[in-house]
């Protein structure tokens, strides 16, 4: 089993302290901190990125009838992942889980559960291996159904656009018409303080997560049919009427269906 180092902050567990998990360790946290130090509203950004992956999917299962869904990079489990906003929707939907972060690991086969009616599998993948998640997802989703392929806060830590683009590209290769790409992540021009907090992050020798600029994340989506709004920073997509005015963050997002 691969050691996890407790000594060295993790950009997921980070992440998962943003989100007010409980699996992170104290170098953690004081990352963390000394990034909200320079930027408070990287908690902001985390928790708006998580209420979009929750809305899209109930767009996907209530209005686009959904049942399958391919989660890639999927960081640590905290509240409302994937599976369980799917099957509190309906419980039949089937979840496969991708990610290759020993951490993650360690935890998604404790905490990813299925309803008795669906079905939730993790395969321990690269993004960088496409095919690979293809074949490993077929022995969970029926691949010639329509499938959601979600991408949640990964790209951005794709060195390289084209790089990026290509990997999308070769995952909705596998995935039949009537399928969709959600994605949000994070986008240059809308936060400039978001901005310089995240380069200097990306030159401290942390593993770097590149914001893009929003005509780059609009390019994951060329040749798909965009739902309404279309692409946007995340909290302006969809939001439910029970929630305040949205404000533009520096996370752009998405859902795109296969034609």
């Amino acid at each position: 089993m691969t050691k996890i180092d407790t000594s060295v902050p993790h950009s997921a567990r980070i992440w998962n302290y943003w989100l007010g998990g409980k699996d992170n360790y104290p170098v953690d946290e004081a990352a963390g901190n000394a990034y909200t130090a320079v930027f408070p509203g990287i908690v902001t950004v985390a928790r708006g990125s998580r209420a979009f992956l929750g809305r899209s999917i109930r767009y996907l299962v209530e209005e686009a009838g959904v049942r399958q869904f391919l989660d890639v990079g999927t960081g640590l489990p905290t509240v409302d992942n994937t599976h369980e906003v799917a099957q509190r929707l309906a419980p039949e939907s089937r979840i496969v889980y991708v990610d290759n972060d020993p951490l993650v690991l360690a935890h998604a086969r404790a905490l990813l559960t299925s309803t008795p009616e669906g079905v939730t599998a993790y395969e321990d993948l690269s993004l960088y291996a496409p095919d690979s998640i293809l074949e490993a997802a077929g022995r969970t989703l029926d691949l010639d159904r329509p499938t959601a392929l979600i991408l949640s806060g990964i790209l951005g830590h794709v060195d390289g656009y084209d790089r990026a683009r290509d990997l999308v590209q070769a995952l909705l290769s596998g995935l039949p018409a009537g399928s969709y790409l959600s994605i949000n992540d994070g986008s240059r021009g809308t936060d400039p303080a978001y901005e310089a907090a995240q380069d200097a992050y990306n030159e401290t020798g942390a593993v770097p997560y590149f914001l893009r600029p929003v005509t780059q994340i609009e390019g994951y989506f060329d040749g798909l049919d965009l739902v309404d709004p279309g692409i946007v920073s995340v909290p302006l997509w969809r939001p439910t009427k029970d929630t305040a005015t949205p404000t533009p963050i520096g996370q752009h997002g998405g859902l795109g269906r296969k034609v």
